[in-house]
């Protein structure tokens, strides 16, 4: 039998850590729907500031919604470590978002002493099928 997860941080507190950590992501209107029990899932309201020629969202965006949602979800079952980073992510692209908001379900494979991996599916709201599948791995601190 697994052993029962534990959160280490509420989503309110999640969301106070970026703002402060990071000042600027505060403009991209990060909603954090859900963090804890080794997954999250995350929603970002597409602008025009997203898209690329073409009128699709942009590839670092979905980069970057990504490489936010698997920082959550390792923070919110090991707490405020903001010196985890990122040390390997791979995106594949799937099909063409729409520019509804992106949606993030982030679940951890893995959450070691050091290392913890997991899988991002993006998704365009109201999209039954993936835009992006992505695979991150971050380096976790040593204990304070």
């Amino acid at each position: 039998m697994a052993a029962k997860q534990t959160t280490a941080m509420t989503i309110d507190e999640l969301a106070d850590l970026l703002v402060r950590e990071f000042p600027q992501s505060g403009h991209l209107g990060l909603i954090i729907e859900q963090a804890g029990d080794m997954t999250a899932r995350l929603r970002m309201p597409v602008n025009e500031s997203h898209l690329r020629p073409g009128g699709t969202v942009s590839g670092p965006t979905l980069f970057w919604l990504a490489d936010v949602g698997l920082y959550i979800a390792v923070l919110a079952m090991i707490g405020p470590r903001t010196q985890s980073v990122t040390t390997s992510i791979t995106m594949n692209f799937l099909r063409l978002p729409s520019t509804a908001d992106l949606i993030a379900e982030v679940r951890l494979l893995k959450l070691g002493r050091r290392l913890a991996v997991g899988d991002i599916s993006l998704f365009s709201d109201g999209m039954p099928d993936p835009v992006a599948h992505v695979t991150g791995t971050y380096a976790l601190p040593p204990d304070a």
